[in-house]
């Protein structure tokens, strides 16, 4: 399997490439050069078989021989070992076809350790088989960054150093990024929003000659392996719903579109997606461009789902290759836009596509409120996290379609305590580990919405200089 970016003036890559480079050294993203696909027969084979093996039917194709059979199969089995229920991600009914899949039974209690317990798997073995080593710089608006340093915490070939808006992630989520004492973990406070710190990752990734003297690796759903575990759960879920006879819809909570990637590339594999919901908060850009064709970045405003503040959607420019079938000149276009500060309009028939594709809905703040009282309500004292309290409510607006929906429940709702205290007048029960977390001292930075400060602060401390870094 070969990669290619999504703005067509970087090279094309083999999987271990991909997976280390991150970002295209043009701007863009990669992805599959060509998307295999499923049968119903083999997709049906796969039920009830274990997780790990699934994850191995679904991604050895994006992988080739970058990695042999045995050893991708033992990478996967010891990644989904460290999840504390043994179907990794399983469903819950919760109404008349309404699911939720748990997605938050990782370390860090967040869907984001379904994929990242695997690719620092892969990146070290990939490292140790070069003999190399990386710094990665990850931005986070709450639980990739926990997630990531959970993952990479303690590694010898890696420097981490995750970049989070000060002030806008919960308590629990700071904690998990600023707590771990490794000498290779770097956790940096932005005085910003996410976007800022997002657009200063690409900042460094796009200046090349830091780029290749810092040996950098991103792990954000920027990187095409951070996508690729992330399919699987598509397949399980709706293999136990009764895919491929039956058509299952999903509910996406929804930021930064990676998570809801991995359906669409799901989809493209051959399982059978009735429809992909796009559910955002407030920050509703997505929305937006599914009901208008309107690509227009608004000013972030900070709710009660942290995790998807955002207007700058990175993972929508792989949709955008797709939509406008692989023109790469035509990404170039739309996204130097965006980098101006400005959006774009998508024509009359890419709208009708994206409608065939996706359906999207915005939830504001009272309504999260009210639906995470509701599920408490009806379930007969079940909690939600506001992210999911999202997903929930848009799945709402859906029903009725015929078919399944399974709601993604992208995060344990102990992260996020407060918001859930206002809406239902309980806290949930603390985990062990996140009250730990509360006695532990933190350790961070503040610095500036400023990529040179970052960018010094991470080569005063990363080790891959002079010391066998990489380039790609």
């Amino acid at each position: 399997m070969r990669y290619v970016s999504t703005r067509g003036e970087a090279p094309a890559l083999g999987f271990a490439d991909v997976l280390l480079a991150g970002l295209a050294r043009d701007g863009g993203l990669y992805v599959p050069e060509t998307w295999p696909r499923f049968s119903p027969k083999v997709i049906a084979s796969w039920a009830g078989k274990p997780y790990a093996v699934v994850a191995g039917e679904v991604m050895r194709p994006f992988i080739g021989d970058a990695i042999p059979e045995r050893e991708l199969d033992a990478i996967l089995a010891d990644a989904h070992d460290q999840f504390a229920h043994a179907l990794v991600a399983p469903l819950v009914q919760i109404g008349p076809e309404h699911w939720l899949l748990e997605l938050f039974h990782g370390p860090t209690m967040a869907f984001k350790d379904v994929a990242m317990q695997v690719l620092a798997r892969l990146m070290d073995r990939t490292l140790a088989e070069r003999g190399q080593r990386a710094t990665i710089i990850g931005a986070t608006s709450g639980d990739t960054g926990g997630a990531a340093i959970e993952a990479f915490r303690g590694c010898d070939a890696i420097d981490i150093f995750i970049l989070f808006p000060d002030g806008r992630v919960s308590d629990v989520q700071r904690r998990q990024m600023t707590t771990p004492v490794e000498a290779n973990v770097h956790a940096i406070a932005i005085d910003g929003t996410f976007d800022d710190c997002q657009n200063i990752v690409k900042a460094l990734f796009n200046d090349l000659a830091f780029r290749d003297r810092m040996a950098l690796a991103g792990v954000n759903s920027i990187n095409w392996a951070r996508i690729l575990p992330q399919v699987v759960y598509y397949f399980t879920s709706a293999i136990a719903l009764g895919a491929p006879a039956r058509k299952v819809s999903f509910s996406v909570p929804t930021g930064n579109f990676g998570d809801i990637f991995a359906g669409y590339a799901a989809k493209r594999m051959g399982l059978a997606i009735g429809q992909l919901i796009i559910a955002t908060n407030t920050n509703d850009i997505l929305a937006r461009t599914a009901a208008t064709g309107d690509y227009e970045p608004r000013p972030v405003v900070a709710t009660s789902s942290p995790s998807m503040d955002i207007q700058i959607s990175s993972n929508f420019e792989r949709y955008l290759f797709e939509l406008s079938g692989r023109d790469a000149g035509r990404v170039r276009s739309l996204m130097s836009e965006v980098a101006k500060g400005r959006g774009f309009r998508l024509g009359e028939a890419d709208v009708a596509a994206l409608r065939q594709d996706f359906a999207g809905h915005g939830i504001g703040e009272d309504e999260v409120a009210r639906t995470l009282a509701e599920v408490h309500r009806s379930t007969g004292g079940m909690v939600i996290d506001p992210h999911t309290a999202v997903g929930v409510a848009a799945a709402g607006r859906e029903a009725g379609r015929g078919g399944p929906i399974v709601t993604l429940a992208t995060a344990h709702p102990a992260k996020f305590p407060d918001a859930i205290e206002r809406a239902i007048g309980i806290r949930p029960p603390e985990p062990p580990r996140i009250a730990a977390q509360r006695t532990m001292a933190e350790r961070f930075v503040r610095i500036a919405n400023d990529a040179a400060a970052v960018a010094r602060h991470v080569e005063e401390r990363a080790r891959a200089v002079g010391a066998g870094g990489r380039s790609a």
